[in-house]
């Protein structure tokens, strides 16, 4: 059956998402659009406008659509290894890395970097100082692994309280049509503006390190995911499907500048991040309708033109999990050991992802080749 072979195109978007995760993080050193563990001064208005705009692009649908696809195969290893081994795989492949980053490397990386005056041995550091400002589990860009294992412990859940097995994908069957997916980018919208009235963009559950404003979009797409295994949709999406919302994504790309314009966010972004503005509705839909546009129109693309996989693929592709849990340490000290060349920011966040996206993938090679690694990685 098609959906049980090797999806080409899955394994190549991954991999896209990673080096754009990359590319998103030393945007946000160089733009300062967002919070990172290093940033570079005042910026010109075209770099932070130009930073606003890409890191804006991409938090719409990038994480969202890296649940979706992770979520894919997720009912698929249930079924080959039921409740107990499925759950030990989860342990073993999600939480060691989430325990490892989150109390070794982020801790060790973190005291070094930012406290090498302190007077206070790690010791003493990492149980006290270093927990009043960091998460309990989940530090950096791992939020994203500790998200994943919450919801696959859900699923297990799910799986053991429902019927028994399901039935296997279906060969043939439906993808939905343009109005019951804009119907649902219209329900995540609304359900992402009734959260933000509480909790804005910016607001970030510390303990775990979860920004909640975007969580509707997670948990709705991880589901999707799940439902698109079971119905095939990712070899059933019509490629006229795939060509509508790939244009449709572009349109909305093309309005973020006036949207923004006409909402005041050059002198007062606020109203755009949560509350009782039209401002904060306006955002949630632009980012819901992006998010569905660009994971159906990429899946197009992928699916169309990268269903292959050349020598360069096939090396990147076991290679990414280990990149997206070591990039944030890497790419830091790259900037931070660069911070005396003088470049426009623009330049410089182009000159140095050219050089980090590779360093990245070469430490994840040489980290995957240590003993026991390949168990985990």
């Amino acid at each position: 059956m098609a959906s049980t072979n090797r999806l080409y195109f899955i394994d190549n978007i991954r991999v896209y998402l990673t080096i754009l995760v990359l590319a998103h993080h030393m945007m946000i050193t160089y733009a300062g659009t967002g919070m990172w563990y290093y940033n570079e001064g005042q910026q010109d208005a075209i770099t932070r406008i130009s930073g606003a705009w890409f890191c804006a692009t991409n938090q719409a649908y990038f994480m969202g659509f890296f649940l979706l696809i992770s979520a894919y195969f997720v009912p698929g290893s249930y079924d080959r290894k039921g409740a107990r081994h499925f759950l030990k795989d989860r342990m073993v492949r999600l939480g060691i890395p989430l325990i490892l980053f989150s109390w070794v490397i982020n801790p060790v990386f973190v005291y070094v970097f930012f406290y090498q005056d302190i007077r206070m041995p790690f010791w003493q550091y990492f149980p006290g100082k270093y927990f009043h400002h960091s998460p309990v589990i989940g530090a950096g860009p791992l939020w994203f692994v500790e998200a994943l294992l919450i919801f696959s412990l859900g699923y297990i859940l799910w799986r053991l309280v429902s019927r028994p097995r399901p039935a296997d994908p279906a060969a043939k069957h439906p993808f939905p049509g343009n109005g019951i997916i804009a119907l649902f980018a219209l329900f995540l919208g609304f359900a992402g503006f009734i959260v933000r009235l509480w909790h804005p963009v910016g607001w970030n559950f510390i303990p775990m390190n979860f920004q909640f404003p975007f969580f509707a979009q997670y948990v709705a797409l991880f589901v999707v995911g799940l439902i698109a295994y079971r119905r095939n949709w990712l070899l059933a999406l019509p490629d006229r499907t795939g060509r509508f919302w790939l244009k449709i994504a572009i349109l909305l790309i093309l309005l973020w500048i006036p949207l923004i314009v006409a909402g005041g966010a050059i002198t007062d972004h606020t109203p755009f991040l949560g509350g009782r503005h039209w401002q904060s509705l306006a955002s949630t839909l632009w980012e819901s309708f992006l998010c569905l546009s660009m994971c159906i129109g990429l899946i197009y693309i992928f699916r169309r033109l990268f269903n292959s996989q050349g020598r360069l693929i096939k090396f990147l592709v076991p290679n990414a999990y280990t990149v997206y849990i070591i990039h944030a340490p890497v790419i830091t000290l790259l900037a931070f050991s660069v911070r005396d060349v003088m470049l426009h920011p623009l330049l410089k966040w182009a000159a140095l992802s050219m050089i980090a996206i590779p360093v990245c993938f070469a430490l994840s090679a040489l980290i995957r080749k240590l003993p026991y690694t390949d168990r985990v990685l």
